[in-house]
């Protein structure tokens, strides 16, 4: 793979800085983009595009606001872009199927096939790393981690294993044109994953549920912005009502392997010493 070079946006995001690695220890010749990487990536800015893309042959694409039309136009642009500067393939991050603005959703994922790429795109569920790196940390240590996600179930899924997909789609024959839904091995629900790190910590860890009225309440009262507000009660909702309470098999049609489990990433992540308080 000598002629390759490999574009990764979002490089300094859980999925991206993991592709980034992983491609580093194939030996694979890797761009890390970001608004502070040299050259600087900005979605907000098309002007960066250019130098981030030159001489890239491949790309994995991130968006952080994937589902709006914003987005949706940009990434349509970029691989345009992309294509004329003599990109071949790119892989996109993407949401299940099923989840909200899927429309916007689908229209970024058609835009990498009409620009002329070889496309595949890795439609995710919620990261295992939220608990750890994200916005689920800093309840994880309070003891209490309150959400209006109900008894709802979702397939949480590892970065690791979304990383090592992007790589084998980036990297060897036989993945252009796969929609690969990628999910963890079993439905669990935020009390189960609470659960498993309480396990995991020895802690005394509990989750609450809350309503979703409650739960804008408090996220206004410590200064969340609004917008955020919104989304992230649209996206406990979708699991609260059962919408993502379904399996994919992506991981093992890509790579001939199970996903990891939640309990073996619990495990893994208290022996780092992450939930340490």
């Amino acid at each position: 793979m000598s002629d390759e070079m490999i574009l990764v946006t979002g490089a300094t995001g859980k999925t991206g800085r993991r592709v980034t690695r992983l491609l580093r220890e194939r030996g694979v010749p890797v761009r890390a983009a970001s608004r502070s990487a040299t050259p600087s990536f900005d979605w907000t800015d098309r002007a960066t595009w250019e130098k981030a893309l030159r001489g890239a042959t491949g790309m994995y694409v991130v968006h952080p606001d994937l589902g709006s039309p914003r987005a949706a136009d940009d990434v349509a642009a970029f691989a345009r872009r992309a294509a004329a500067a003599g990109a071949r393939h790119a892989v996109l991050l993407s949401t299940p199927s099923d989840a909200p603005a899927e429309e916007h959703v689908l229209s970024a994922e058609r835009a990498l096939g009409h620009a002329g790429l070889d496309w595949t795109v890795l439609r995710v569920r919620w990261f295992f790393q939220n608990f750890s790196e994200d916005f689920l940390h800093d309840p994880v240590l309070s003891g209490e981690v309150r959400l209006p996600a109900g008894d709802g179930k979702e397939a949480f899924i590892d970065a690791e294993d979304i990383a090592e997909v992007a790589v084998a789609a980036l990297t060897e024959p036989g993945h252009a044109g796969w929609n690969y839904e990628l999910s963890g091995p079993r439905l669990m629900t935020f009390a189960d994953a609470v659960a498993e790190i309480a396990r995991a910590t020895g802690r005394d860890l509990r989750y609450v549920p809350l309503t979703p009225e409650a739960y804008a309440q408090e996220q206004r009262a410590q200064g969340v912005p609004e917008e955020w507000v919104r989304l992230t009660v649209d996206l406990y909702e979708h699991v609260r009502s059962g919408g993502l309470a379904s399996l994919g098999d992506g991981v093992h049609k890509a790579l001939g392997r199970a996903p990891r489990d939640f309990s073996e990433y619990a495990d893994t992540t208290a022996r780092e010493g992450v939930w340490n308080i």
